[in-house]
């Protein structure tokens, strides 16, 4: 049994994803959880795409110590270079380097001949190596190139240097036996192909990533690109907790392992929702709230006499605790970090003083607390970006009126830099009403709504309220959560959150216009 690498794209293919963006903070954040998952490789962004994904992937490499961090480079001298200065203090540092080799993307997106992209190859990955012997080349669009084609710029990139050697599924269009098939014909008719390792990157416009990464390991892949969630640009990518688990669960017919920690993937699937302001559907495989749920009576029957008969992997093995009710206002400090650790969760004293006061603030006004009502309060008062700093906007209070047959009213007072600052609007209703006063005292830049949602955190009318506001501003988004079982609260609290962002990202994108203007 030989091991498959996770290579992970969360942070690079899967912040592309439209609405998915992510600060810096975030995408440490992330990073932390892969490195706790014990993924092989993150690909940590496109360092030459912008300043900030450059200074993300830079951090990334400076800050994980148990994994390769990689950046993404095009065959340019200049991607490279770029590459290589954000990733070169990782403890193991890789450039990962790509063109196009279909017929359809070598004549109409690279207007370069096959010769050309062969002595580009050549030349880009020996370029490349020049900087350190980890280097990954991707022929994209690999699945609708010439099989022989495809055949000559792999046996050049792997004779100029390269050690991984990535096949991707580009926009999702192959099938798991083409994959396989791909992956087959190379071992076999590559000279040298056993001194690389093969990769497959398949996205899920087709709904087979997936499979069709399966399929490459069966075909002698040692590596498979994916994401959290499945995260990436149109349907997706491959989902890491899928394929991971699908490897696990049938070693009878994969005869593979990895290193991944199993246990870790809830927690990281709920990180990266959370910061994207999304929610899993509720039949998502491994994640979702129905997966591992049981409504025929058939299904429970067999589940109760051996859970077997319908699961074939438990939710412990994911990292997913039973909601069992084991804490109540009776309980103290030391009983609650316990139970959070149990959870997989380590706060610092500040984190846990925090979020045990919101703890006993709940019990006050919930007469059951469950595991998820824990959990809800431990992501939101330890994620990227929830604390709101003195020079931002916090709230004081808030008053809302509002009926069937007047027109709803809402007064907010808002604190800043130890500083009151008050307003009252009309609205269509009392959410409307309040984020209106908000705006009359923030005036922030111009923004739409892309998301208001509103999800209950478990059963019952006390439960907690869990609203995720996501605005729109200059083509980005800017999430925010607020947590508590009156909604208008919670509603009020992710909006101001979201504000926050927004109007953080403005004031540095105005402070780097002035210096940039200082510079000339």
């Amino acid at each position: 049994m030989h091991q498959v690498k996770i290579f992970d794209t969360t942070l690079r293919d899967g912040e592309q994803s439209p609405g998915c963006s992510m600060n810096l903070r975030e995408k440490i954040e992330v990073a932390k959880c892969l490195e706790k998952m014990k993924v092989d490789v993150i690909e940590a962004g496109f360092a030459i795409s912008s300043p900030g994904d450059f200074e993300s992937v830079n951090t990334i490499a400076k800050t994980i110590k148990d994994c390769t961090v990689a950046s993404l480079a095009r065959a340019s001298e200049k991607d490279i270079d770029t590459a290589w200065d954000a990733v070169r203090d990782a403890t193991d540092p890789r450039i990962h380097l790509f063109i196009a080799t279909s017929p359809l993307h070598m004549e109409y997106k690279l207007k370069m001949t096959p010769d050309q992209v062969l002595e580009r190859t050549a030349a880009m990955v020996k370029y490349a190596r020049n900087y350190c012997s980890n280097i990954e080349f991707s022929a994209e669009d690999a699945t609708r190139s010439d099989i022989d084609f495809l055949t000559k710029v792999v046996d050049v990139a792997i004779r100029n240097g390269a050690s991984v050697i990535n096949l991707p599924d580009t926009v999702g269009y192959t099938t798991p036996s083409e994959m396989r098939a791909i992956i087959e014909h190379m071992i076999n008719n590559v000279e040298n192909a056993d001194k690389v390792e093969f990769s497959v990157h398949c996205h899920n416009d087709l709904g087979m990533a997936v499979a069709n990464s399966l399929a490459g390991v069966l075909g002698g892949a040692k590596q498979i690109e994916c994401t959290i969630n499945g995260l990436g640009e149109r349907a997706g990518n491959t989902s890491l907790e899928e394929v991971v688990m699908a490897m696990r669960t049938r070693p009878d017919i994969f005869e593979v392992s990895t290193e991944i920690d199993t246990t870790k993937i809830y927690r990281a699937s709920k990180t990266v929702y959370n910061i994207i302001g999304q929610n899993p559907p509720i039949n998502k495989p491994i994640v979702g709230k129905n997966a591992f749920a049981h409504e025929s009576g058939i299904h429970q029957h067999g589940v109760l006499a051996n859970k077997k008969t319908y699961e074939i992997l438990t939710p412990e093995a994911v990292g997913i605790t039973a909601n069992n009710i084991v804490l109540g206002k009776h309980s103290g400090k030391h009983a609650f970090q316990a139970h959070i650790n149990e959870m997989g969760y380590t706060l610092t004293e500040e984190e846990l003083l925090k979020c045990f006061d919101e703890f006993k603030a709940l019990c006050d006004k919930k007469k059951n607390i469950n595991d998820a009502d824990i959990e809800a309060i431990v992501i939101h008062n330890t994620s990227a970006d929830e604390e709101v700093r003195p020079d931002e906007y916090a709230l004081d209070w808030f008053a809302v009126h509002t009926s069937n047959f007047t027109t709803a009213t809402s007064t907010v007072s808002l604190i800043k830099n130890g500083k009151k600052y008050e307003d009252v609007c009309l609205g269509d209703g009392p959410i409307d009403a309040a984020f209106n006063a908000i705006d009359k005292i923030v005036k922030p830049v111009k923004h739409t709504f892309d998301l208001y949602t509103i999800n209950s955190i478990s059963e019952g009318k006390d439960t907690l309220g869990d609203v995720t506001v996501k605005l729109l501003a200059d083509n980005r988004s800017y999430v925010g959560r607020g947590l508590s079982t009156d909604i208008f609260e919670a509603s009020i609290l992710a909006y101001i959150k979201a504000m926050n962002k927004m109007m953080r990202a403005y004031s540095s994108d105005q402070a780097g216009e002035k210096e940039t203007a200082n510079d000339n």
